[in-house]
């Protein structure tokens, strides 16, 4: 069989969540590695190096720049750093060539070695900051930003870069105080103005994002990266049509393949959002595609599955991806999986290492173990060691590639209320803890994700708008968020009146087979999606959703088709918590004054209203 090559670099570290969600919401514009600037200045510099016999082949190099030939670029500076491996010149040529082909972690090796050459060459400073920040090394960046600023101060492109690192540090005020200043003496700078769009809608503020990626557009009406964060923001305030135009526009204008494949992926989410889901399950391969910044390397060496292939009696390998709920959501399409594989073949199927007895329990004929992830070169590296000895694997998928065959249109989404299957003497054990809680039909609250990164938290309603839910009578309200939450119990007890009671003797994070049972001995969970959320659903247990404009698991409808017992909630436009949490407030009292009214029906009337 095919082995796995198991990373060996000292920098990798593992990973105790999955990587990121699908879509990337902004595109930053940071300027390019060896700007027409930058290349004009090297060949100045270059042209007074004459007398040295490296000369000829950095002028090369800087031709090929110019003509995007990344490789012979790279060529070229390798044959200059031959003939003198000190110069300066030879290693920012040689690293801009690198980063264009997509090789990160030489690159800003690369990029080190020439500004340690070349200290007051400031643009090496912030070629290397863009990097880093493109790697996702933010605090360095914008220390490099700095450097380039502290050379360049007036310099519309280090503002712009320097207000990008700050932003996704969450300083947006600081970010908007950099920009500007930088606005007001350089109006016509269309990149400044994108910027500020994208640091108003991390914020959540769509609508004036919209003004600022707008203004954008006018100065510069052939820039892809504005037409396609006009285009997101449309989608996150409901409109998915808009969101279509403005993304294929921005595809048509641009040239870099990673920057094609971000935006293919978010369009990808757009179909699915306009109910054109086997389109959109094509267009999410983007994710893979090797020049996608943001991939994930599988690193199993085997036939892959492509839709259409015979599993009939084969082996096949599954991995889990993208976020832990993720791996919870695509997992409803294996049972027909198993069935398409049949009593002659068998599945194989890596998952985050908590969901692993979950998982064996809800697929007893599949081999389940645990996948591991790892960052090596700056990129996101997933890797199966249990498999390392098994024999006679035919095919392997990441789990979210098979949606293109098991789940492309809405009616491939069976009515099935459950997949997975909790441990019935945990669940058990959890009703009889559950009787300590106070008295009423019990409640599990989830608000917030732990997940800082892609500013998520504009999905999720500020805490002090569940004061009407908390406000229902007759509900035992029960804590089911993960993470540190103090302030929000805090908060419900000292300003509501309302206990949220904490169930003893579980670690919400960890323990998700047990979380698991606990929420099968709820009555209802109430609120966010988010991993906890995605478990109970795909275990049957009623919940209320509360979405948002242009979520795309909702697939173009207002449910979700992926669990048949979830009930969606959604705000009249994106932020407008206040009427939907109303909604949800009336939904739990029904709930609850429903649940009482059963309490007190005998159980044989029950039984023969049911029959």
């Amino acid at each position: 069989m095919s082995r796995q090559a198991l990373p060996s670099a000292t920098s990798a570290h593992a990973l105790q969540t999955a990587a990121p969600t699908p879509a990337r919401l902004t595109a930053d514009s940071l300027g390019k590695s060896g700007s027409t600037d930058a290349l004009a200045k090297l060949n100045g510099a270059i042209s007074e190096l004459k007398a040295l016999s490296a000369a000829p082949m950095l002028q090369r190099a800087v031709d090929a720049l110019r003509a995007e030939d990344a490789k012979t670029a790279c060529e070229w500076s390798l044959k200059a750093l031959e003939q003198d491996e000190h110069s300066g010149f030879g290693w920012y040529l040689l690293a801009i060539a690198l980063e264009r082909a997509g090789d990160f972690a030489n690159s800003i090796q690369a990029y080190e070695s020439a500004l340690k050459l070349l200290p007051d060459h400031a643009e090496i400073a912030n070629d290397l900051g863009r990097l880093a920040f493109r790697l996702g090394m933010t605090p360095q960046a914008e220390s490099l930003f700095r450097h380039f600023l502290s050379r360049y101060p007036e310099h519309p492109e280090g503002s712009n870069n320097l207000a990008c690192a700050i932003r996704d540090q969450g300083r947006h005020a600081e970010a908007v105080e950099i920009l500007r200043p930088a606005i007001v003496k350089t109006p016509e700078i269309a990149m400044l103005w994108n910027t500020m769009g994208t640091v108003v809608s991390d914020q959540g503020d769509f609508a004036n994002a919209m003004v600022f990626f707008q203004e954008a557009l006018r100065l510069d009406r052939h820039f892809p990266k504005a037409r396609y964060n006009l285009g997101n923001a449309k989608l996150l305030l409901g409109d998915a049509e808009g969101a279509i135009v403005d993304c294929e526009a921005a595809m048509a204008g641009v040239l870099a393949q990673d920057e094609r494949q971000m935006m293919r992926l978010s369009h990808s989410t757009i179909l699915m959002a306009l109910g054109r889901i086997g389109e959109g399950w094509d267009d999410y391969e983007a994710r893979l595609h090797p020049q996608f910044n943001e991939r994930t390397q599988f690193m199993f060496d085997g036939p892959r599955w492509e839709p259409g292939c015979d599993i009939e009696g084969k082996t096949l390998l599954v991995i889990g991806e993208q976020g832990l709920g993720d791996e919870v959501l695509f997992a409803s399409q294996l049972p027909e999986v198993i069935e398409r594989l049949g009593p002659a073949g068998r599945l194989i199927l890596a998952v985050e290492a908590r969901l692993v007895p979950l998982f064996q329990r809800a697929f007893p004929t599949a081999q389940v173990g645990a996948h591991a992830t790892y960052i090596v070169g700056g990129r996101l590296t997933r890797v199966i060691p249990f498999v390392e000895h098994i024999v006679g694997i035919d095919l392997w998928a990441p789990m979210g590639s098979l949606l293109r065959e098991f789940r492309r249109s809405l009616d491939a989404f069976p009515a099935r209320d459950a997949y997975l299957i909790p441990d019935p003497a945990r669940v058990a054990h959890w009703r009889e803890v559950l009787k300590g809680a106070p008295a009423g039909p019990k409640v599990g609250l989830l608000w917030k994700s732990a997940v800082n990164k892609d500013s998520r938290h504009r999905y999720f309603s500020p805490f002090e708008t569940w004061a009407p839910v908390l406000a229902q009578k007759g509900v035992s309200f029960i804590n089911l968020q993960y993470g540190d939450c103090a302030e929000e119990l805090a908060t419900a007890r000292r300003d509501f009146g309302v206990e949220i009671w904490t169930p003893p003797g579980i670690d919400l994070k960890q323990d998700l087979d047990d979380v698991t049972a606990l929420c099968c001995a709820m009555d209802l969970i109430v609120g966010f999606s988010n991993a906890t959320l995605n478990l109970a659903a795909a275990s049957g247990v009623p919940n209320f959703l509360i979405s948002t404009p242009g979520a795309w698991p909702r697939l173009g409808t207002a449910t979700y088709p992926w669990y048949p017992k979830t009930k969606v909630f959604l705000p009249p436009s994106f932020g407008a918590w206040e009427p939907v949490m109303a909604e949800v407030a009336d939904a739990v009292g029904a709930f609850a004054r429903a649940a009482k009214a059963a309490a007190k029906t005998p159980a044989k009337t029950r039984a023969k209203r049911r029959s």
